[in-house]
């Protein structure tokens, strides 16, 4: 079996951008298997080198060289980074010189500077949506005046992930509904959401990892059966085929991809932060 190959996302600040980044890249090689970690404000040259080590000993127990996305600004600190032995792959790198060559000036390289400017607006909007999507989870709250959009799936397809990633990183109010088996065996969307029937995206997931799941969630139950999964997955794809509803699988897809898809899809067009 090939070593599973580590990879880290080091940052001066959050690692939320070299994180994403990072997971983007890593999704188009689907041959290898990545265990991955983020380190987050390396800001200084003995954080640097102890982070340095900490990659060097994951490379060595797991034999074969560590991939590092890195977003710090400071050259000192990547070049301490690299002392790993770890392919440095730099996130500003690329763009640094043809920036400097199109505005007519070098860049001023200060810890933490890519992290420091703020849309205070768009913070709180960020805020707020995170707010909504923890109090409309999973049916909790049936209220969607207010709501940007709403996904509709069996439990565990991935409703969740996905509404605090709309949240977080763009904003946007989402909540998500639920089907359960009473919702399925009308055969019909829920009354409670029709009106809101221009709000909603339907996801799927394959019934084996549903299953996989499930197991995990309530090992052995009911709720967890091969059977039960393909149940309800075919009559929710049933359901909301029926009533026009966009429907995408989750199985397979990056909740990136899924954040866009939903976006594009419902018309909502929202910068991504």
């Amino acid at each position: 079996m090939d070593a599973i190959r580590p990879v880290f996302y080091v940052s001066d600040g959050t690692g939320i951008t070299a994180e994403t980044i990072g997971h983007s890249l890593l999704t188009q090689f689907t041959g290898t298997r990545f265990a991955t970690d983020r380190l987050p404000f390396v800001d200084s040259p003995e954080k640097a080198s102890e982070a340095a080590a900490h990659i060097r000993a994951a490379g060595e127990q797991a034999g074969c060289r560590p991939i590092v996305v890195n977003s710090c600004v400071d050259a000192s600190l990547t070049a301490r980074l690299a002392e790993s032995g770890a392919l440095m792959l730099d996130v500003f790198e690329p763009f640094i010189e043809p920036l400097e060559r199109e505005l007519g000036q070098t860049r001023q390289s200060r810890v933490g500077q890519a992290h420091g400017i703020v849309d205070f607006e768009a913070y709180h909007r960020r805020i707020n949506a995170m707010n909504y999507a923890l109090t409309h989870d999973d049916g909790v709250r049936l209220d969607y005046d207010e709501a940007d959009l709403i996904l509709v799936a069996v439990s565990r397809a991935g409703k969740t992930p996905t509404c605090i990633y709309l949240a977080l990183h763009h904003g946007v109010k989402a909540a998500n509904y639920p089907l359960t088996p009473d919702d399925l065996e009308e055969e019909r969307l829920p009354a409670k959401l029709r009106q809101y029937r221009n709000k909603l995206f339907g996801l799927t997931i394959d019934p084996i990892r549903l299953h996989q799941i499930r197991q995990e969630r309530r090992p052995n139950s009911r709720y967890a059966q091969l059977d039960t999964c393909k149940r309800e997955v075919a009559q929710a794809e049933a359901m909301l085929r029926r009533e026009g509803i966009e429907l995408l699988s989750t199985t397979n897809t990056s909740i990136e991809e899924i954040s866009s898809r939903v976006l594009e899809h419902l018309g909502i067009n929202r910068e991504m932060y």
